[in-house]
């Protein structure tokens, strides 16, 4: 049975940081999956903290994650308020197509 040492402090870490593949993996994630690649960055950044290593790959994923994803929630938010907007629109003029401010909004029946 291997026994896992914790660092003492002002020391440097000894054997393989147990969240380096998983920050990489994070970090990937991070661009198409920004939830995803946040999360698994989180929980890697905090194994290799644990052991006492550092972990920029892990850092980068919170990063990229973070800002992905508050991204894709203002462009929900965004999409969601002119869908919203649009369906006023459409209730309050009826069917037909009109002109809005010079955009062009066609309402159904």
């Amino acid at each position: 049975m291997t026994e896992i040492s914790t660092p003492v402090l002002g020391t440097t870490p000894t054997g393989e940081n147990p969240g380096k593949t998983l920050g990489i993996v994070g970090l990937i994630l991070a661009f198409p999956l920004q939830l995803i690649g946040l999360i698994v960055s989180i929980v890697a950044l905090r194994k290799s903290k644990k052991a006492g290593f550092k972990n920029l790959a892990a850092v980068w994923g919170i990063v990229v994650g973070a800002i992905g994803t508050v991204t894709v929630l203002i462009v929900v938010v965004s999409a969601a308020v002119a869908l919203g907007a649009t369906a006023a629109f459409c209730a309050d003029s009826g069917p037909g197509v009109f002109d809005n401010n010079g955009v062009t909004i066609t309402c159904g029946e």
